[in-house]
C-alpha cells in the first residue's frame, strides 16, 4: 500500500494532506511543529492503513530538505522528496492549478506531485549523524502510534456494535481514564451499576476530569432510547 503526503510547512505548523494511489484525498490537518505534530502525523497516516500494513510506503512532498522535521520523516522510513518553489510553480502551470497560494492548496499540490511525478524528483538524503542517531527511536515511536490507532479503531468498532452508549459518553477512547473506566464496566449491565464515586477514585487530575465528563453510571440513561443489546457470545 502506498500513501502520499503533501506537507506545506511554516515556522510553527505544518498543513498536511494524505492522498491514496488513485488521488483520493483521505485526510487534511494542520499540525504543530515538533514532536507533538510528528505524533499526530503518524496517527493520521496510521488511521488509513489496514491490518498488517507495517511495511506500507509513505511518500512525502515538502518544500525543504533540511531540519529536524525532515530528518525525523526520513528516520521512520518515509520517502521524502524536497520540492523547490520553481518545480512547484511549473507543476501548477502544467496541471492548470490556480496560481493563488494557500496552505491547504499547497499541501494538496505537493501530495499530488509526489503521487504523479516522484520519478522526476530527487529523494532527500538521510545520512546526517542526527538522522542516524534518532532512527531507531523515531521508527519505534511511529510503530507504537500506528498500533495504538488500530487498537482504538477496533475498540470503537466493538463498542458501536455492542455498547454504543460508551461512544457517546467518551470522546477520546485512548485516554487513560476512559480505558480504565471501560475496564471497570465493560458491558452495559456493569456500567449501569457503576457510580460516580468509584469512577472518580483515581488520581486528583482524573477526579477533576471526571467531575466535568460523563461517567459510566450515566450510560444506563442513554440506553433507554436504544433497543436491548444482546450479550456477547459465550456469556
Amino acid at each position: 500500500m502506498r500513501l502520499f503526503v503533501g506537507d506545506d510547512w511554516a515556522e510553527d505548523h505544518h498543513d498536511v494532506e494524505v492522498m491514496d494511489e488513485a488521488g483520493k484525498v483521505l485526510a487534511r490537518k494542520r499540525l504543530p511543529e515538533g514532536v507533538a505534530g510528528m505524533a499526530q502525523l503518524h496517527a493520521l497516516v496510521g488511521a488509513h492503513l489496514g491490518e498488517g500494513e507495517e511495511d506500507a510506503e509513505v511518500i512525502v512532498g515538502i518544500e525543504t530538505d533540511r531540519g529536524p522535521w525532515v530528518q525525523a520523516l526520513i528516520a521512520v522510513g518515509y520517502r521524502v522528496f524536497p520540492v523547490n518553489p520553481l518545480q512547484a510553480s511549473r507543476y501548477r502551470q502544467r496541471h492548470g492549478v490556480s496560481g493563488a497560494k494557500s496552505d491547504a492548496g499547497d499541501a494538496h499540490m505537493l501530495a499530488d506531485m509526489v503521487r504523479t511525478d516522484s520519478h522526476q524528483l530527487r529523494p532527500a538524503a538521510g545520512d546526517s549523524p542526527e538522522a542516524e542517531g534518532i532512527k531507531v527511536l523515531a521508527r519505534t515511536h511511529k510503530t507504537l502510534i500506528w498500533e495504538r490507532t488500530r487498537a482504538v479503531q477496533r475498540l470503537r468498532h466493538q463498542l458501536r456494535e455492542y455498547f454504543p452508549a460508551a461512544l457517546e459518553a467518551f470522546e477520546d477512547l485512548d485516554a487513560p481514564d476512559t480505558l480504565e473506566l471501560v475496564g471497570k464496566a465493560p458491558d452495559p449491565a456493569q456500567a449501569a451499576r457503576l457510580t460516580r464515586a468509584p469512577a472518580a477514585a483515581t488520581s486528583p487530575a482524573r477526579r477533576r476530569r471526571s467531575s466535568r465528563r460523563c461517567t459510566p453510571g450515566t450510560w444506563a440513561s442513554r440506553r433507554r432510547s436504544r433497543p436491548p443489546t444482546p450479550p456477547p457470545c459465550g456469556r
